[in-house]
C-alpha cells in the first residue's frame, strides 16, 4: 500500500509549476540525516507526495507527485562543482539519498497553513507543528485525503 509524504521546496528553487513543466525530477540536495534515512528506508515506489512550498507567500501545499524511482544516492554529493557537493560522501559508500518524483496534480489554489489547520483532520499534520522543519515529512492517509477535499 503506497504511503504518503509531505516535501518541502522554495518555489524560487523549485516549484511545483517546475515540476509540471519537467513531468519528472529527482528530488536532490536532501542534507538532513533524518530525511536522508526517510527517502532511502521509507519513501517507496508509487508512494504520492504533497509538494509544500515553504518560504513563499503564501506557504502551503501546492500540488501532488507520485515517487516514480526510489532511494537511489544523490549525484549532487559527488560533484564538486554542484551546491550540494559534500566531499564526506563516496560512491562506495554514499552519505546522501533522493527519490524521483514524477507530477501528478497541481492544485488550483495553494493549501495555506491557516486551511490546514483549520480542518479538524489536517491540524494534525507535522507541518504545523511549532519546530518542525524537516523538509521529508511522513503524512497520513487521513491527511492526505483531506488535503485533496481542500484542494476542491
Amino acid at each position: 500500500m503506497p504511503r504518503h509524504w509531505l516535501f518541502k521546496s522554495e518555489p524560487s528553487v523549485f516549484s511545483i509549476a517546475d515540476l509540471a513543466r519537467v513531468k519528472s525530477t529527482s528530488w536532490d540536495g536532501v542534507r538532513n540525516y533524518q530525511a536522508r534515512n526517510m527517502l532511502r528506508d521509507d519513501v517507496k515506489l508509487g508512494d504520492k507526495v504533497l509538494i509544500y512550498h515553504s518560504n513563499a507567500e503564501p506557504t502551503g501545499i501546492a500540488g501532488v507527485g507520485t515517487v516514480s524511482m526510489p532511494g537511489h544516492p544523490d549525484e549532487t554529493a559527488f560533484d564538486r562543482r554542484h551546491e550540494h557537493y559534500d566531499p564526506k560522501s563516496l560512491r562506495e559508500n554514499p552519505t546522501w539519498f533522493l527519490v524521483d518524483v514524477r507530477h501528478e496534480q497541481t492544485f488550483p489554489h495553494v493549501i495555506t497553513r491557516d486551511m490546514l489547520g483549520s480542518d479538524p483532520v489536517a491540524k494534525g499534520m507535522m507541518v504545523l507543528r511549532k519546530g518542525s522543519r524537516l523538509s521529508i515529512q511522513p503524512v497520513t492517509p487521513d491527511e492526505f485525503k483531506a488535503v485533496l477535499r481542500l484542494a476542491k
